[in-house]
């Protein structure tokens, strides 16, 4: 008995000191998966969110979801609205400007530190990744825009773990974040188009990173993630003309 009250008492003494983990560990699971919707593009620019209406698609409570929306909005990848719902933020000239100007300084400086660190395993996976991307266009039914997406996302960041930045990962992330909804936007124009498919842009980054060239490496990366900013920058002034007229 004696030594059952010590055990008990030790049991006290230890949870006075740790915090209860159950509550933060719901939080970041929920986190973890609105940060990957975004990424993905799962929701549209504009498109507007409740907690209440997130917490029974992530059968959760509402109090983890509306942590994890606080912190997405302090990443600038949500916006609060005054009706205590939030939105994706929409598509603008001004944010596309600013998103395409960012992720070229910051990716394009990655790709550059990562052309002379990738070795011939890191260079075997990233064509592995391409070669799975060419058996997804060979498919005759509907393009799996969800594998297309997680595909592009897998190669850009093999490549930029390999540039030996512990501070530009997070920051890439982050852009990633904000520029989801957005790619998402542009891919699926670029499938009804017929357009030239991305991994012909990534297979200029692999043949430039073969070789080490950085400045080769940079200059693909920056047409291939320049492309579809380009695509909505001209359907929003096309827009603006019509409405002008």
């Amino acid at each position: 008995m004696q030594k059952a009250a010590i055990e008990r008492s030790n049991n006290e003494v230890i949870a006075a000191q740790l915090a209860p983990v159950g509550r933060e560990t719901v939080q970041d699971r929920v986190y973890s998966e609105l940060r990957r919707a975004l990424i993905g593009g799962l929701f549209e620019p504009s498109q507007v969110l409740t907690i209440r209406g997130l917490a029974d698609a992530l059968v959760t409570s509402t109090m983890p979801v509306r942590e994890a929306l606080g912190r997405l909005i302090t990443e600038k990848a949500l916006e609060a609205l005054p009706n205590r719902s939030v939105r994706v933020p929409p598509i603008t000239l001004e944010r596309i400007d600013d998103l395409l100007r960012a992720r070229i300084l910051i990716e394009g400086e990655a790709i550059s530190l990562a052309a002379s660190r990738m070795g011939s395993r890191q260079i075997a996976t990233v064509e592995g990744l391409l070669r799975e991307w060419d058996e997804i266009r060979a498919l005759k039914h509907k393009k799996d825009v969800d594998r297309e997406v997680t595909l592009n996302q897998s190669f850009h960041f093999e490549i930029y773990r390999a540039c030996g930045s512990a501070v530009l990962i997070p920051m890439i992330e982050s852009l990633w974040l904000q520029s989801g909804p957005c790619i998402r936007v542009a891919i699926y124009a670029f499938s009804e188009a017929g357009e030239v498919d991305t991994a012909h842009y990534h297979r200029s980054i692999v043949a430039a990173l073969a070789v080490q060239d950085a400045r080769a490496a940079r200059e693909a990366l920056v047409a291939d993630i320049s492309r579809p900013f380009a695509f909505l920058r001209d359907k929003l002034k096309s827009a603006a003309g019509t409405q002008a007229t």
